[in-house]
């Protein structure tokens, strides 16, 4: 895997560089800044990039607006996010854009190597790998007419598995219910929420989180 690395912290920086050579992975740059990152991947074309959220020159969220253009400029280039922040307008943008090769984790929550490697394996193959905090921030809303109101609480937390990045299998083990119950609340959900049945399970992260602007 081709790797381009986004993240203001040379301690940390460097500490990825060492573990994804040491998985194999070719690094093809570690930048400290946004400007840097969009740059490297007009120039040499990584198959995934890893991007910090605050970063120089203004310590806002430059790394995910530029996350957002790759996305919209690139977008058979995956993008995983490794930020200590949810930013939610931009981290929206980002996720809505598509439920293929995208991912978002936060720092403080990757307990273990081996939880950040597979999820880089999972948005380099294609798939979607978001912290479940995130997506709860995400799924938090304040106005009374949004749909997501109608679901009930055991929809509400099949809806988060699913946003997740969870197959339907998964989403049973998880929420410890049978394969037919995640279908027919799958079902529920789609309905209320006024989504085609006929979406397939690549567009079902994208249906939910496109939702999110409703």
């Amino acid at each position: 895997m081709r790797v381009i690395l986004a993240e203001d912290s040379t301690l940390l920086r460097e500490g990825l560089v060492r573990l994804l050579a040491e998985e194999g992975h070719e690094v093809l740059a570690a930048v400290g800044d946004a400007e840097a990152l969009l740059a490297e991947v007009e120039a040499r074309a990584p198959d995934v990039v890893v991007t910090d959220i605050r970063m120089p020159p203004d310590h806002t969220d430059g790394g995910l607006r530029a996350a957002v253009r790759i996305r919209e400029r690139r977008p058979e280039i995956g993008v995983l996010v490794l930020s200590q922040y949810v930013e939610r307008n931009y981290a929206t943008q980002l996720l809505t854009s598509s439920a293929e090769r995208v991912g978002y984790l936060l720092k403080d929550r990757v307990a273990q190597v081996e939880e950040f490697l597979e999820a880089l394996e999972r948005v380099h193959a294609g798939g979607a790998a978001i912290d479940p905090e995130v997506v709860r921030q995400l799924l938090i809303r304040t106005t009374h007419s949004d749909p997501l109101t109608r679901l009930t609480p055991r929809e509400r937390t099949v809806l988060e598995a699913l946003a997740e990045g969870h197959t339907n299998a998964a989403i049973g083990q998880k929420l410890h219910i049978s394969l037919s119950a995640v279908e027919k609340n799958l079902n529920a959900i789609f309905d209320k929420l006024g989504l085609s049945r006929t979406e397939g399970y690549s567009r079902r992260v994208l249906a939910v989180l496109r939702y999110l602007e409703s």
